[in-house]
Order: structure tokens, then C-alpha cells, then sequence
């Protein structure tokens, strides 16, 4: 099957870095605890955050492993990484287009909402060459399960869609020809698959929903300009009255996909 992967655009995070860490739910400590019993990572091993942002998983996996490296092509997104980062977390500005064997061997590669915007069957290919026998890529994503709950949630994709309509790779990656990534995976070298998921309830307010959509880049400042004030000034005025109190609930599943060579190779 033909793969065409999206434009690659190394800059179109630069405005949407600021409101990533408050506009992006977090990956669940239990779920990384989990990833690093199944993948064997221990301190005496290395592991990669590539397209790291502002390094959630760096951090998150540092207490498991002896280092880890976070890769990003975004230099506002590494100079919010860099600033809380654990002593043995470290960071390169580059793209998956730059892996090779000068980055040396990982146990454990993690990728955090950033595969679609990667070449992904060439990335898969150079990580080949990188990941230790034995050892794992984990692609870490969440979704909004379908509860009474979580109902507003489809507003609010709604609102997000008609800002982002002139988006061609979002087009692209939610159009029918787009194959999942579990697909990709299957016809990859790491084609043994296993997906594990951690429930949580949260509550969110207008400014975290408002951190969310400038956060991507599909309705960052940088992507649709002057229109953003007009979206942030739409999505207060909503939440404002689907959640009069000011606090809405959501129930999110955060999903690894774990992907090993077969037969442990």
C-alpha cells in the first residue's frame, strides 16, 4: 500500500509551544510505569523521546532509564523542555528525517502525538537500526471514550474543525485514504503489536480548553493569524454557557501502542 506522508513543516509548532503544556492533557504516570514494565526498560538502559515537544515522555520515562534523549525540529518546544528536565534527560534540535547511528542504541523508543506529522514508514526504517534487540517503539496518544460525560466534546471538535477547515494535512490525515498507524506498524519491522490503556477523570476550565486550541497547530497563532482572537472569543463564550459554573468534566483513556520486532528479535 502506498504511505504518502504529510508535508514536512519543522516550524509549525513555534507559537503553539507556549500553550502545549496547558492545553494538552497529560500521559497518565501509571501508563508510563506500565510501558517501561512491558518494554524491560531499566536504568542501565537509553531511551528516545522523538518529537518530543516539550517533553512529557522525556521526563516522564527519566525515572525509569539511565538517560533519555528528546528529539524535536522546534526550538520554542526544546526551551520549554530544557527547563524543568531531569539531570539525565537531554535534548537535540532535529526531526525523525535526521535519525541515524550517531544518536546511538535505545532499549525504548517513545513518540507522543507526533507520528502523523513523520515520514512514518522511512522513521520506522531508520529506527530499526536503533532500537536494541529486544527493545520497543511506543506510540502514546489519548482519546475522549464515548460517555453522557463527555458529550460537549463534540462542540467543542466542531468548533476546533471550522477554524481548521483550510488545513490541507489535517484534511490529509483524517480523509479515507489515510492508513492508521497500527497498519503502518504491522508492515514494519515492529510489527508485534499491543495496546494497553489507563481511564481518567478530570476537570477542565475555558483557559485550558483555549491552551488546547492554540496548541495545535491546525488553530495555532501562527496557522490561522488574526482568527485566533475570534476563536479564543467563540470558545469562551460557549464553555461559558455549557458549563455555567465554570468547570466541565471529560473522562480520557491515555493509549500506548507498543510495537516490538517478532519473536523478541
Amino acid at each position: 500500500m502506498t504511505i504518502e506522508p504529510v508535508a514536512y513543516e519543522p516550524r509549525r509548532f513555534r507559537t503553539a509551544a507556549a500553550h502545549y503544556l496547558a492545553g494538552r492533557a497529560p500521559y497518565p504516570p501509571a501508563l508510563l510505569a506500565r510501558v517501561a514494565q512491558i518494554t524491560g526498560v531499566t536504568t542501565a538502559h537509553r531511551v528516545m523521546d522523538l518529537g518530543c515537544g516539550p517533553a512529557q515522555l522525556a521526563r516522564g520515562f527519566a525515572a525509569y532509564a539511565r538517560d533519555v534523549l528528546g528529539v524535536d525540529p522546534e526550538p520554542e518546544m526544546l526551551r520549554l523542555a530544557r527547563a524543568e528536565a531531569p539531570a539525565n534527560v537531554g535534548f537535540i534540535e532535529a526531526s525523525s528525517y535526521d535519525l541515524g547511528p550517531a544518536l546511538g542504541r535505545f532499549q525504548l523508543v517513545t513518540i507522543g502525538r507526533a507520528f502523523h506529522w513523520m515520514d512514518r514508514v522511512d522513521t520506522l526504517r531508520r529506527l530499526d537500526a536503533l532500537v536494541e534487540p529486544g527493545g520497543a517503539i511506543a506510540l502514546f496518544s489519548d482519546t475522549h471514550v464515548e460517555l453522557p460525560e463527555n458529550a460537549w466534546r463534540q462542540a467543542f471538535r466542531d468548533l476546533i474543525n471550522r477554524y481548521a477547515a483550510n488545513d490541507a494535512s489535517r484534511t490529509q490525515r483524517q480523509g479515507p485514504n489515510w492508513i492508521p498507524h497500527f497498519a503502518v506498524l504491522l508492515d514494519s519491522p515492529f510489527s508485534e503489536l499491543e495496546q494497553i490503556s489507563v481511564f481518567y477523570r478530570r476537570e477542565v476550565t475555558a483557559a485550558m480548553l483555549i491552551d488546547q486550541a492554540l496548541s495545535m497547530s491546525s488553530t495555532s497563532r501562527a496557522f490561522i493569524g488574526d482568527r485566533a482572537d475570534e476563536l479564543v472569543a467563540e470558545l469562551t463564550d460557549w464553555f461559558g454557557r455549557i458549563a455555567p459554573t465554570g468547570v466541565a468534566s471529560e473522562v480520557i483513556a491515555g493509549i500506548a501502542l507498543i510495537a516490538r520486532r517478532p519473536d523478541g528479535r
